[in-house]
Order: C-alpha cells, then sequence, then structure tokens
C-alpha cells in the first residue's frame, strides 16, 4: 500500500514540475521570492485586520484571488517572452514590480499591527504611496533634483 502512496507522491512532483516549467519557464529564485512575498503579505493582512477587527472572510477571497491573478500575469509575459525570444525581460519586470508592491504592503500591514517601523522605510512607503496616487513612478523627478543640487 506505502509503494502506491509514494509512486503517487512521485507522479504529483513530477507532474507540478512539468507545470511549472511550462507556465512559468521553470522555477528562478525572482518567482520563489515572489511566492514568499505573497504568502507573508497575506498572512500580515490576516494579521492585522484580526488585530483590528478588521476581518471579513469575502475580503480574504477576495485577496485569494489577487494573489493568484499576479502569478497568471507572470505566466501570460513568459509566454510573451518566448513569443520574443526566451529574454524573460517582460516576465523578471512584472516579478519585480510585484516584489516592490508585496514588501510595501508588508510594511503597510505590520504597522498596522502595531510593530514599530523605522522611519526611513515608513518614508519610502509615503513616496510610494504619494506618487502612485499622482500617477507617476515612484523614481520621476529625481534627475530633475540631482540637476537643481548642482
Amino acid at each position: 500500500m506505502y509503494e502506491h502512496i509514494g509512486q503517487f507522491f512521485k507522479m504529483l512532483v513530477a507532474g507540478t514540475g512539468a507545470v511549472t516549467g511550462y507556465v512559468w519557464g521553470g522555477w528562478s529564485l525572482p518567482l520563489h521570492l515572489l511566492l514568499w512575498f505573497v504568502v507573508i503579505d497575506w498572512l500580515t493582512g490576516w494579521g492585522a485586520a484580526w488585530m483590528n477587527g478588521e476581518l471579513r472572510s469575502r475580503m480574504g477571497y477576495t485577496g485569494i484571488a489577487r494573489k493568484m491573478t499576479i502569478f497568471l500575469i507572470i505566466a501570460l509575459m513568459h509566454l510573451v517572452d518566448r513569443v520574443l525570444g526566451e529574454m524573460n525581460y517582460f516576465q523578471n519586470t512584472v516579478i519585480f514590480f510585484y516584489l516592490a508592491n508585496e514588501l510595501l504592503s508588508i510594511i503597510e500591514n505590520v504597522g498596522r499591527m502595531g510593530v514599530p517601523i523605522p522611519q526611513s522605510l515608513r518614508n519610502v512607503v509615503q513616496v510610494f504611496q504619494i506618487k502612485s496616487e499622482e500617477g507617476e513612478e515612484p523614481t520621476a523627478g529625481k534627475e530633475e533634483k540631482k540637476d537643481e543640487a548642482l
């Protein structure tokens, strides 16, 4: 009986590896890091909502759906990269965008949980929030400020 369980497990792992390789082009370090960021963001968001009395199951399900959509977009960008010649430009760009987004969300969630956040991190989060509300890239204007300082 245990032989069948072992065989099933091997088939499951092989199938998962094949699907991962096809859909995302393999399991890269940035993709692995993003998976951790997504899980930590979801857990800290859940914890912050629970601690502040804002926990709602519908919001939790919506959050999971959004997180799954991130990986669907990355899979789509992998297919675009394959059409353009296996350079992984679009896939990596999207992964790094979501890494930054998830990191900011984790910092916000931890702050909502009452964990002290260094002022420098709070400043970074605030700049990103202001720039995203204005519809600008967070790095926009740096060159202008450097020129003014000269």
